[in-house]
């Protein structure tokens, strides 16, 4: 048993707040169930575009330390690294990922440059401004530069270049936008957290696309991951392979573990893939705070794994930026 006080803290919805926004509920329901369950008090606050004052006011309560579910501010995901970076000012110990990990993985395209240089692959990629040098008959995906949760994509974002600017990149910037070499084959969601002996790496979880017709892209899309009522969502699912070779395995592990180390991962997060028919790997991007509600992936993941509830949180608050 451990005991405690906690403050929950998480991006407070907006009142028109999409499903992607609105899935932090959950999470923040789960995380305060199961902290009771293992002896801690947890209170819970919303975050706002006041971030700046309401943590300085948390920094002169008693608490023990943050559980850590800010994923945006006012649905922005550039400032995700804010919130560490003020829990670390004030010297407020906190869950998941640091200062420097939010700020390092936050950026795809930046994320993207460092994975490169550290021998992580990744798929070929273009800024907006470099898009006539794509090659003629090859297939690509428009992707946000912060967004998380499939915000911003859709089927739509998958393209053929024919050697003309597509219609999809006209008004789109280098600030907000890039363009992916897209990968066709498998995808893999690969959570991994923390334990004394070193990063651990859970059962690899596979994106299933039941019976998707041949024009339509296998794709998380935002339909796919958020919109109930489509054909997208219905025939999208998670699942739990087991014929992956022993050195599939190995290898995706040794890409999980190097994604954890170069970017100083803590606690818990998720490395997306892509695999294609020649089993080469191409890291999709780094999730440094995924989703933790008792249905995503993480949690799926680490249940498969044989971990309880308690057990799961309890690894993650034993890991705590302090």
């Amino acid at each position: 048993m451990m005991d405690g006080k906690c403050l929950i803290i998480y991006n407070e919805p907006a009142p028109d707040a999409l499903p992607d926004e609105l899935d932090v509920i959950d999470q923040v329901n789960f995380i305060e169930t199961t902290l009771k369950k293992i002896g801690i008090n947890a209170q819970r606050r919303g975050i706002t575009e006041n971030f700046f004052s309401e943590m300085a006011r948390i920094a002169e309560e008693d608490f023990d330390f943050v559980f850590n579910l800010a994923e945006a501010v006012g649905n922005r995901a550039e400032i995700l690294y804010f919130i560490p970076a003020l829990l670390n000012m004030h010297h407020i110990p906190y869950t998941g990922c640091s200062v420097e990990a939010a700020f390092l993985s936050g950026s795809k395209v930046l994320a993207r440059q460092i994975m490169k240089a550290h021998g992580i692959p990744v798929a070929d990629g273009y800024k907006i401004s470099e898009a006539a040098g794509m090659k003629p008959g090859r297939k690509y995906i428009l992707k946000p530069v912060w967004e998380d949760g499939s915000l911003g994509i859709t089927e739509e974002s998958v393209f053929t270049f024919d050697g003309s600017m597509p219609d999809i990149l006209k008004g789109k910037d280098d600030s907000h936008w890039f363009i992916e070499e897209f990968i066709e084959g498998r995808e893999f969601n690969v959570s991994v957290k923390s334990s004394p002996d070193g990063p651990v790496m859970l059962p690899p979880a596979e994106m299933v696309f039941h019976d998707y017709p041949d024009d339509l892209p296998r794709i998380v899309s935002y339909r796919a991951k958020w919109e109930e009522d489509t054909f997208q969502y219905q025939s999208s699912r998670r699942c739990f392979p087991d014929d992956l070779s022993s050195n599939m395995m190995n290898r995706l592990k040794e890409i999980v573990t190097a994604c954890w180390n170069t970017f100083g991962l803590r606690g818990y997060a998720r490395v997306d893939m892509r695999v294609d028919g020649d089993e080469n790997i191409y890291v999709l991007e780094i999730n440094a705070n995924p989703c933790i509600s008792p249905d995503g992936g993480f949690i799926a993941a680490a249940l498969h794994a044989g971990q309880t509830h308690e057990e799961i949180i309890g690894d993650i608050i034993r890991d705590l930026n302090r």
